[in-house]
């Protein structure tokens, strides 16, 4: 099967899958006045490589057998991570900054159940390892789109899964037949599930012996009988694209995704009560998908720097000290981030033959992303002024009567008429000041894992030992060896 066009991949996603957006079903996401814009933005995956089929970043033309996505591509050095951070950027680039996340996310599942089903195939003798390959191989090569569910409901957070109240706060296996398992509960705030093919399902933490139905793992695809995906509306409302020039036209989606008794054949299913290996599946994903979170962060960075250097240009305050003073913030903010992924992909770890970003760096930079953002955000409102939010809307821009009253009044320096700089200001307020602005401040907290969880997994990767005993030496004090 060759890559798949945008249509193509659109036509696939007419498959009767249970979609409920407020409160209706929804019984084709393709043409839905606001999952349809959902759908047109994620298929860029798709468009590009189908544009640009010679084009090594978005194609794969050493694949076995035929080409195949570049995001397939299974990472064995340094050189192919780096790649693999260019092509993310290159699409969330031409995304206009959000990432359609249908391939990169499902590949870093595969990766890790990759990595971990092997070393489980080694010890234990299972099968996992086979069937995620049949797996990746099905994915490949009908050029799927995925999405992976990971976050749990969780219910009580002071309780471990099989202690909740609720059983199905987190997923579980309720039973097994000879031909599956079937599986209950729900899964938060999975991107762009309704417009996936498979859903890829991992657990979301480490596990003990009383909590072994919860320690699954396994794909299904997203027309599953007994499967609903609950869309939000949040982040994207908007219609006009003069007032919002991104959120009118592009959307993320998220879902609360429900499992309700939904089979899943064997050959789905890559773990299955082996509650020991949950915890290590769980954190070999975060370590590739935090890798290509900060990855697609950096063309929001820079959309940020620059539409505030723009702005500051049509004020004509680009010279002021204090605006290149935070205009330097803002670089150095995009550059940190860019750098340490660079660092990732250089320090990379090799576990059974697959090259894995660097846990440190990658937590360090998504960490750093995180906590600067709402700083970065503030340099951006400063810059642009209260106009983003009490500029005049696209009906007063409309209306020539009323524009010719307020239009000399809009103006900037010398040669920037009122209309490049209101669209400029919308721009800005629609990253910042708007529903989609609200939307990214939370989601640059908690996507991919929340501030305490980066701290955790640098605490726990970091060996603090030498350091304690060079530091014990330069001080001569007991315990320098």
């Amino acid at each position: 099967m060759p890559l798949r066009s945008p249509e193509a991949f659109l036509e696939s996603l007419r498959d009767g899958r249970r979609v409920i957006y407020r409160g209706q079903g929804v019984p084709d996401v393709t043409v839905h006045p606001h999952l349809g814009r959902g759908a047109a933005h994620v298929a860029v995956d798709f468009r590009l490589a189908h544009e640009r089929p010679a084009d090594p970043l978005f194609v794969d033309r050493d694949a076995p057998d035929r080409p195949a996505s570049r995001y397939f591509t299974i990472p064995r050095t340094t050189a192919d991570l780096v790649r693999r951070r260019d092509l993310i950027e290159a699409v969330t680039r031409e995304a206009r900054s959000f990432v359609p996340i249908v391939k990169e996310i499902g590949t870093d599942a595969l990766f890790a159940l990759m990595i971990v089903t092997a070393g489980m195939a080694r010890t234990l003798g299972t099968p996992y390892h086979e069937r995620v390959r049949a797996c990746y191989d099905r994915c490949r090569d009908g050029d799927l789109a995925m999405a992976v569910a990971q976050t749990d409901a969780k219910g009580d957070r002071s309780r471990r899964p099989a202690e909740q109240a609720n059983p199905d706060a987190y997923v579980r296996r309720v039973r097994e037949t000879p031909d599956g398992i079937v599986v209950r509960g729900a899964k938060a705030h999975t991107t762009n599930a309704v417009f996936a093919n498979e859903i890829i399902v991992l657990p979301t933490r480490a596990m003990t012996e009383a909590d072994a139905d919860y320690a699954v793992a396994f794909a299904v695809p997203a027309d599953a009988p007994g499967l609903t995906m609950v869309a939000s509306p949040r982040g994207f409302s908007a219609t006009s694209e003069f007032d919002h020039p991104l959120s009118s036209r592009y959307s993320l989606t998220e879902s609360l995704t429900i499992f309700d008794d939904v089979f899943v054949p064997w050959d789905r299913v890559f773990l299955c009560g082996e509650w020991r290996y949950a915890g290590a599946l769980a954190k070999t994903f975060v370590e590739f998908h935090r890798f290509t979170a900060v990855s697609y962060k950096t063309p929001l960075v820079e959309l940020l720097l620059g539409s505030a250097a723009l702005i500051a240009d049509y004020h004509g305050l680009l010279g002021a000290a204090h605006v290149r003073d935070k205009l330097a913030r803002l670089i150095m903010y995009l550059h940190t981030g860019r750098g340490l992924t660079t660092a990732a992909a250089s320090e990379c770890r090799m576990h059974e033959g697959i090259a894995v970003p660097d846990p440190l760096m990658t937590n360090a930079a998504k960490y750093q992303f995180a906590r600067g953002y709402h700083d970065a955000v503030r340099d951006v409102q400063d810059l642009a002024g209260g106009l983003i939010v009490t500029g005049p809307a696209e009906e007063d821009w409309a209306a020539p009567d009323v524009r010719a009253l307020i239009e000399p009044y809009l103006e900037g320096r010398a040669a920037i008429g009122a209309e490049d700089r209101l669209r400029v200001m919308n721009l800005i307020r629609d990253l910042v000041a708007s529903d989609l602005g609200g939307y990214l401040e939370v989601l640059a907290i908690h996507a991919e894992g929340s501030l305490e969880t980066q701290k955790l997994t640098v605490l726990m990767d970091y060996d603090l030992d030498p350091l304690k005993r060079a530091a014990a030496r330069a001080a001569g004090a007991a315990g320098s060896g």
